[in-house]
């Protein structure tokens, strides 16, 4: 552990509130607990943080699966900014993701956002955007159907929402932001994207990275009411190529060996599976993870 220890490794995540922050935070605590220093680093979004991973400015990264591969190979969003010296680490856990509404809105269904105002634009995070018009394509709706209300980041979008500026916002389910929305608009719900194999086909056809899975209420899943198929993908420990292969394998292997302790930090990592951390997304993992894991 002599080299982890020697340095605090930063981690970039999106800012206090969305699940991202939350994720980094539980993986901070573990790694101090075990003799790793680390300290999280909020920025507006992924499109800020991924560039200084790359740089070499952080250690290591939040991202999911669509974000990592299109910024190793250039590609999508990350066209002609192709992120060279970044790796994934580690699955962490599949991310829930939906459109939230008040629960007075009289909006049940996707289908039902049609002429609505919907929080959109993302410019700090700029994969969103492409989540969300897979989302509207899942009822056969596209920007064109609804009023894009321009937005740098979710939690802006959230903020807007509870101002009065957005009839829907984009937003991961079990995020403390949706918790704090959902008291000052005196109650929400997510919306249910359609299951049927024409509506999933449409979703992946814009995010192929993405699946459809039904997820039941629980504690921190404010806004899911009941039983209810919502988008889903991975998310990612993201690494530099500058972090030595011993810290990487050392990294991966403390978060194998604690996701118990992972979950009690964060609820979402309830769903890490410590026996598939490496999972084909397209782009090669970091050697010293792949040392540490195995390739599953």
């Amino acid at each position: 552990a002599g080299g982890a220890q020697a340095q605090t490794l930063g981690i970039g995540t999106m800012g206090q509130g969305t699940s991202g922050y939350s994720m980094g935070s539980a993986i901070a605590k573990v790694l101090a607990d075990n003799g790793v220093n680390a300290l999280v680093q909020p920025s507006a979004g992924t499109s800020a943080y991924l560039p200084l991973i790359d740089m070499g400015e952080l250690d290591l990264g939040i991202a999911n699966a669509i974000e990592v591969a299109e910024a190793m190979t250039g590609t999508g969003v990350f066209e002609g900014k192709q992120l060279a010296n970044i790796a994934p680490a580690a699955r962490l856990y599949p991310f829930h993701v939906g459109v939230f509404v008040r629960d007075d809105s009289g909006i049940e269904t996707i289908a039902d956002l049609a002429g609505k105002s919907v929080t959109y634009g993302y410019t700090s995070q700029v994969t969103i955007n492409r989540v969300v018009d897979a989302i509207l394509a899942s009822a056969e709706l596209s920007e064109a159907d609804v009023t894009p209300v321009m937005v740098p980041n979710v939690v802006r979008g959230a903020e807007d929402f509870a101002a009065g500026r957005a009839d829907g916002a984009f937003f991961a389910i079990g995020s403390g932001k949706v918790t704090e929305t959902d008291a000052a608009v005196g109650g929400l719900h997510f919306v249910p994207v359609p299951d049927d194999e024409a509506s999933v086909a449409r979703l992946q056809e814009i995010v192929p990275q993405a699946y459809v899975t039904t997820i039941e209420p629980a504690d921190n899943r404010t806004g899911v009411d009941e039983a209810m198929p919502v988008m889903a993908y991975d998310y990612m420990l993201v690494v530099g190529a500058h972090v030595p292969e011993e810290t990487v394998g050392e990294i991966v292997t403390i978060l194998r060996d604690n996701a118990d302790v992972l979950a009690e930090s964060f609820g979402g990592f309830r769903g890490m599976d410590p026996d598939d951390m490496i999972v084909d997304i397209g782009v090669p993992y970091h050697p010293g993870a792949v040392a540490a894991l195995g390739d599953n």
